[in-house]
């Protein structure tokens, strides 16, 4: 009778261990391959995001059609090792961006920005005209205060292979700003 206890109990404990492996590999390939979270740090994306706010970065866009303009993206850090950056896609391959007067131009044309703040002016620093080649994306933050964000005006255009997720849905704070991104 004893042995059998002992036996059940071995049973239970290995079925629990089978169960918690099976939760850690399908938690690792969800991260991996479907989507992550991410963490605002800095104000480079006000006024979209917020310091501190909590986004869900989705991968599977990445694997059939890459970003489209307008996206928030999360990307490695083209200057650091061990960083991500958080922008918005203003052009993918083959567009053109050049910055007059404070104002951005897409492949010619005013781009439409209602993301950004009335009146903000668009600061430039070494440049400001990119051609935007294939595989590559122009990112720029929301904030367009002069040192406000590192983005392509700083580090030019980023290889697509670069982005880790496109944020569409903030899970934190739970108050107005909770829910899509707009």
């Amino acid at each position: 009778m004893e042995g059998d206890n002992n036996k059940t109990a071995k049973n239970e404990v290995l079925e629990w261990i089978k169960s918690i492996l099976l939760a850690v590999v399908i938690a690792v390939l969800i991260k991996t391959f479907i989507f992550n979270t991410t963490y605002v740090l800095g104000n480079s994306m006000y006024p979209t995001l917020h310091e501190r706010d909590r986004l869900f970065a989705n991968k599977i866009p990445l694997y059939f059609s890459g970003p489209k303009r307008g996206e928030i993206v999360v990307l490695k850090a083209p200057d650091a090792t061990n960083k991500d950056y958080i922008k918005r896609v203003i052009a993918i391959g083959g567009d053109t961006v050049s910055i007059i007067d404070g104002k951005v131009y897409l492949n010619g044309q005013l781009l439409e920005e209602d993301y950004i703040e009335e009146g903000a002016y668009t600061h430039v620093y070494d440049q400001n005209y990119w051609e935007v080649p294939e595989g590559y994306v122009f990112v720029l933050g929301d904030n367009r205060e002069e040192g406000a964000s590192k983005d392509s005006r700083y580090f030019g255009c980023v290889p697509v292979d670069s982005i880790k997720g496109i944020t569409t849905f903030r899970y934190y704070p739970f108050n107005h700003r909770f829910g899509k991104i707009e």
